[in-house]
């Protein structure tokens, strides 16, 4: 990366401004072209100036950070990093379509985790894709109930911290109750739910789990071996290597189910 990243501050309160301008003209890669105590200043120097990164206050006084992103054609909309107070339905939208945000009052450490994702998005050239997801979070934004069903079609909501988390469905592994809770296993992670696996399993309904067991779901398309023993008993060992077996209750509704 030669230039750096011409970048536009966007907020009404000057305090807050002054906070960003402050940590930004410490990152060398990072051009500071313009401070914007409004959305429609916003609107006109994004425009004119065509930036590559804004640092977008959601609640302003004369309209959301939202209707600004509206206003943009999608050619030249910059890659944004939002800025707001807490705000549950906003932040359940950010962290749905995977949009960096900092949450007022932020620590410097997370504003430089940030802004080194978006260095790091410019050196890679990996920036690509944007423009759909802001789409679709402007969409949800405008219509929260209706893509809201869409995303309980694909994704799992994840309540933990005082925070909902999504993740896709599909990347499941499995899941095991411990206690009045459910483990969820996805690829790198453990997510903790208080939820019972009969709840879950209603809602998994419609893609590839199977209960194998009282304590146990799996996602059936990670199988990689089904064992049997001398006994009539049957394992299923997952991609991952690990073991599982699947219960008498259970049996005759997996094999009906995997065709075997």
């Amino acid at each position: 990366m030669n230039a750096p990243i011409k970048a536009v501050i966007i907020d009404d309160e000057f305090l807050a401004r002054k906070r960003v301008s402050n940590l930004i003209s410490d990152i060398k890669e990072i051009e500071l072209i313009e401070e914007c105590s409004s959305g429609k200043e916003a609107i006109d120097v994004i425009i004119t100036k065509k930036p590559d990164l804004i640092f977008l206050d959601i609640q302003m006084k004369d309209m959301t950070g939202f209707d600004v992103l509206k206003q943009i054609d999608p050619l030249i909309r910059p890659l944004i990093i939002f800025i707001t107070a807490f705000d549950e339905f906003a932040l359940k939208a950010f962290d749905f379509f995977a949009f960096d945000y900092l949450l007022k009052p932020f620590k410097d450490e997370r504003f430089i985790q940030s802004t080194t994702k978006v260095i790091e998005m410019f050196i890679l050239n990996k920036s690509g894709g944007l423009d759909k997801k802001i789409s679709n979070l402007l969409k949800y934004i405008e219509n929260p109930n209706l893509n809201f069903f869409e995303i309980k079609n694909t994704k799992l909501a994840i309540k933990s911290n005082g925070k909902i988390s999504f993740i896709e469905k599909d990347k499941i592994k499995y899941i095991q109750a411990s206690g009045y809770y459910a483990e969820i296993y996805t690829e790198n992670k453990k997510h903790l739910l208080r939820e019972s696996l009969n709840s879950l399993l209603e809602q998994l309904k419609f893609n590839k789990f199977i209960r194998i067991h009282r304590s146990t779901i799996i996602n059936t398309s990670l199988i990689k071996e089904v064992l049997y023993s001398n006994y009539g008993e049957i394992d299923v060992k997952m991609e991952d290597e690990k073991l599982f077996r699947i219960s008498k209750t259970h049996k005759k509704d997996f094999q009906k189910r995997m065709g075997i």
